[in-house]
Formats: structure tokens, C-alpha cells, sequence
């Protein structure tokens, strides 16, 4: 029997094992539109903040979701200031979001062939980790003098190096002992007599696809367009309660980027070498079924969380497919009425002294008001002992971007919050240089540019239109006092 851990495909159990060996220390249609929510008295879980269908929101995920919709979006070119954030606004789009997915799911979209393979391998793998994690985390220990012979072997070796070297490396016999156990034990026989037709299928797909490309090796979407069903149903392995078939044999194939496939797969050799690494998942994964672990709660919220997450995806993309290109002639009328829009990057440099709380940086700001040292006072109070000036734009800033605007070269602003490290802290800020950029006239190479930001304007719209369609067709609450007090500057 092969090792799994032979081939770059099997990274992914790497993966699971070297962080094995961290985690130690670690409704009703028809009905109108509402305008207004339904807003409800505190009921049921106190940590429940809406109900939509069968889905609720608890407080600990809106206050997820505003530290993410607050967190600047500093990306080329974006040259604009955020709209504020509040709690009711961002819980709203939440709840609109599990909308969208309920409906996406009644549509029957979770049937797609692609869909079905990605939530398909999503769950194994959160499986398989589940697994591994009851059955091997907490077996490897690693000895002092075990380190200090690795490091005598390897001088450029910390301690800590050393350490997790060892550990990953008794992980990895851990972990093919197991498996050799789980492999035995399930049973498993090869029809060799089909690994000739595989070799046959796998060549005509490689050299011969229906459709020309460009690129020489095998596409995700020939398996789902090319393999008849009959040959996907080919069946190359079987094992206690389950199989593997050529469709199972080519998906892993996929798995793996093109440069590092396996150039062998023209002979059944090759064939079987790939069945090898096809049948570790299915193994494992019966391992864990047997064990019970598919019925974790936690991994069952895992994988509907991951399945929304699809649907909410397809849900979106049907919508901006009704979205049409705008012409040339509107696009340019558009820039004309928007120049300001397309301003050339605003920019500020600016020097900043990050504080403990608001009282902290209320004392710092009085204290530079009566002409203390800029650095002096930073190398007293600041979160950041060492600090450099800089440039930043509306999209570094956000929703900041306006208080720090407001000032001029050489003044000192503040106390004026800001986004530091996974929050948001107090600072004090000292405005450098200010560039108020350009408005340009408009040109051909521009077009682009202003084509996409219309068309997301229309999917935005779109979007939202959708959404209060189906807020009307399916009943919500939302517990109003729950989230009344939520300040997203405050979250911790």
C-alpha cells in the first residue's frame, strides 16, 4: 500500500496534522413587502439578536460581521469614504443574506453537479479533521534530549523549530500506522481489470477535449461534460459500504495544480498510484460515520454555514446576470455627471500616536497642545514605541477618513479612533501633507474603470430590490433591545 503522504496532493493531510500538533497548546409567499421589521421583545437564548426561518443570528456574529464591514477596503484605486456602520443596518443584511439562501435552496440550487462536489469535499475534510483530531491530538510527545539531539544534528535549529519538527514527523508514522489500520480494515479490493479503460479515458481527455484550449491538461469541466454517465459510474475500487469510480478518480486528479499532476496516468501503474491517494478521503471519512463524528453539531452548523455560503454566492451571481453592459455613450455620460467620483487619489501623510483608551489619548492631545515633543510624547504613551509617518487614502481610512480630512498641514487631530491590529483604538494624529488629487477629464482608458463601478451600482440596486422582495415573502424578528447598545467602536 502506498503512503499517503507520497505526492504534493496529499498536502492537505499534512496540513491537518501539523496543526494536530498545535492544537494542544491551543416562510409564507405572497405576502407583501413590510416596511418595517418585525421587532420583538428579548425571547428565547439571550445571545439571539434575529430569527429568520430556521436560522437565528446570535449577538457574537453581528459583532463579527460590523468589525468586518467597518474594517477599511484599502484596494487599488478606491478613492472614496465609507458610509457609517450601525448595528440595525448590518443585522438587516444579514437577515436578508439567510433570505436569499433559503430561497436559492428551494430553488434547487444545492443540485448542481459543481456545487454538490465542493460542499461534498468541504464536509470530508472538516470530517477527516475531526477525526484525527479525536483519534491522534494528544499521542505525540517529544522528549528534551529528543530536541537537543535535533539540534546538534541541525545547528541553524531553535528550540521551537526543533520541537514541532519532531512532533510532525511522529505525527506523520502516527498518522500511516492509522490509516494502514483503517485500510485493512474496510476491506479495500481494486478492479484492475478497468484501470485499461481509465488510462483510455484519461488520454482522450488530455488530448482530444471537445472543446480546444489552450493549456494541456484536464479541465474541472470536462469531468462534469465529457465523461459520459456510464463512465463516470466506472467503478476502480470498492471497500465495506462504498467505492471508488472514475468520476471520484478524476476529481482528485483536480484537486492537484496542473504542474505538479502525475505524468504516469497513460499506464495503469500510474492509474493506481492516483486510486491510492483517491482512496484515502472516502476511508477516512467512513472511519469517522462508523465513529458517529458525521453527527457532530458543530460540524453539521460547519457544513450548512459553508452550504449557505454557496448558495448565497449563486443567489448573487443569477442576479448580476441580469445587470446588461452599459455603452460607450453611457458611460461617458455617466463620468460627467460623477466626476468628482473619479478624482485622482486624495491623500494625507500623517504620523499617529495609537492609545491605550480615550482617556489616555485626551491626555496626550493636551499634552502636545502645550508644545510637548511629538516624539517624546509618543515614545510615553503610544501602543507603538516606534512609528514612521505615511500616506493614506479614503480606503485605508473608512469611515475615519472624514474627521481626518477636516484637518490641515501641521495640525494635530484627535482623539479620533482608527483601525489597529483586529479593533479599533484611540489615536492621536498629526496631518503632515494633504493632496486633494485632481478630477481628470474623461478619456478612453478610463472607460473601464467607470463601466464597472455603473454596473455595480445596478447590481447593488438590484440586489437590494431583491432583497426586500423576499424579506416580504419570508417572516423575521429581530430583538431590538438586544442590539440597541451595540456601539461597532466599541466591540472589543
Amino acid at each position: 500500500m502506498m503512503r499517503l503522504f507520497s505526492g504534493k496532493s496529499a498536502a492537505l493531510f499534512l496540513g491537518l496534522l501539523i496543526a494536530l500538533c498545535h492544537l494542544c497548546a491551543a416562510g409564507q409567499a405572497g405576502q407583501k413587502p413590510k416596511e418595517q421589521p418585525v421587532v420583538k421583545p428579548a425571547a428565547g437564548p439571550s445571545n439571539v439578536v434575529a430569527r429568520i426561518g430556521d436560522y437565528v443570528i446570535t449577538g457574537e456574529e453581528l459583532e463579527k460581521r460590523l468589525m468586518m464591514e467597518l474594517r477599511p477596503d484599502d484596494y487599488e484605486n478606491y478613492n472614496e469614504q465609507a458610509e457609517p456602520v450601525d448595528a440595525k443596518t448590518v443585522l438587516m443584511k444579514m437577515i436578508a443574506e439567510k433570505a436569499m439562501a433559503t430561497e436559492a435552496r428551494k430553488e434547487g440550487y444545492l443540485e448542481d453537479e459543481m456545487t454538490q462536489a465542493l460542499i461534498k469535499r468541504y464536509r470530508q475534510r472538516r470530517l477527516v479533521n475531526l477525526l484525527l483530531q479525536k483519534r491522534l491530538q494528544g499521542k505525540v510527545t517529544v522528549t528534551d534530549s529528543e530536541i537537543k539531539e535535533k539540534m546538534k544534528a541541525d545547528p541553524k535549529l531553535d528550540q521551537a523549530r526543533a520541537e514541532a519538527m519532531l512532533k510532525n514527523t511522529k505525527m506523520r508514522i502516527l498518522f500511516d500506522q492509522y490509516y494502514k489500520q483503517i485500510y485493512e480494515k474496510f476491506h479495500v479490493e481494486k478492479l484492475t481489470d478497468n484501470f485499461p479503460k481509465a488510462v483510455e479515458i484519461h488520454q482522450r481527455l488530455l488530448l482530444r477535449p471537445k472543446t480546444p484550449r489552450r493549456m494541456n491538461f484536464i479541465r474541472i469541466s470536462q469531468i462534469r461534460d465529457e465523461l459520459t454517465p456510464k463512465e463516470k459510474n466506472i467503478v476502480l475500487a470498492t471497500y465495506d459500504h462504498g467505492k471508488i469510480t472514475l468520476k471520484d478518480w478524476f476529481e482528485t486528479l483536480c484537486e492537484s495544480a496542473p504542474p505538479s499532476r502525475p505524468r504516469d496516468l497513460n499506464t495503469v501503474k500510474g492509474v493506481e498510484r492516483l486510486l491510492e491517494r483517491t482512496l484515502s478521503m472516502p476511508l477516512l471519512v467512513s472511519e469517522a460515520e462508523l465513529l458517529g463524528l458525521d453527527k457532530d453539531k458543530n460540524l453539521l452548523k460547519q457544513v450548512r454555514e459553508y452550504e449557505d455560503r454557496r448558495l448565497l454566492s449563486e443567489a448573487k451571481l443569477a442576479k448580476y446576470k441580469e445587470v446588461e453592459d452599459p455603452t460607450t455613450e453611457q458611460i461617458a455620460a455617466y463620468f460627467d455627471k460623477n466626476k468628482e467620483v473619479f478624482r485622482t487619489h486624495r491623500t494625507l501623510k500623517i504620523d499617529q500616536i495609537w492609545c491605550q483608551d480615550l482617556k489616555a489619548a485626551r491626555k496626550v492631545k493636551a499634552e502636545l497642545d502645550s508644545g510637548e515633543d511629538f516624539e517624546s510624547v509618543r515614545e510615553k504613551y503610544s501602543l507603538e514605541k516606534k512609528g514612521t509617518s505615511f500616506h493614506t487614502a479614503p480606503g485605508g481610512e473608512g469611515m475615519f477618513w472624514e474627521d481626518l480630512w477636516k484637518g490641515d498641514p501641521n495640525e494635530i487631530v484627535g482623539p479620533i479612533k482608527g483601525s489597529y491590529r483586529d479593533g479599533f483604538k484611540w489615536r492621536i494624529v498629526k496631518i503632515l501633507e494633504k493632496n486633494p488629487g485632481e478630477v481628470k477629464e474623461y478619456s478612453s482608458d478610463m472607460e473601464n474603470r467607470v463601466k464597472w463601478r455603473m454596473v455595480g451600482e445596478q447590481r447593488n440596486a438590484l440586489l437590494e430590490k431583491y432583497s426586500k422582495e423576499l424579506l416580504g415573502k419570508y417572516p423575521y424578528e429581530i430583538y431590538a433591545d438586544r442590539i440597541k447598545d451595540i456601539d461597532p467602536l466599541d466591540i472589543p
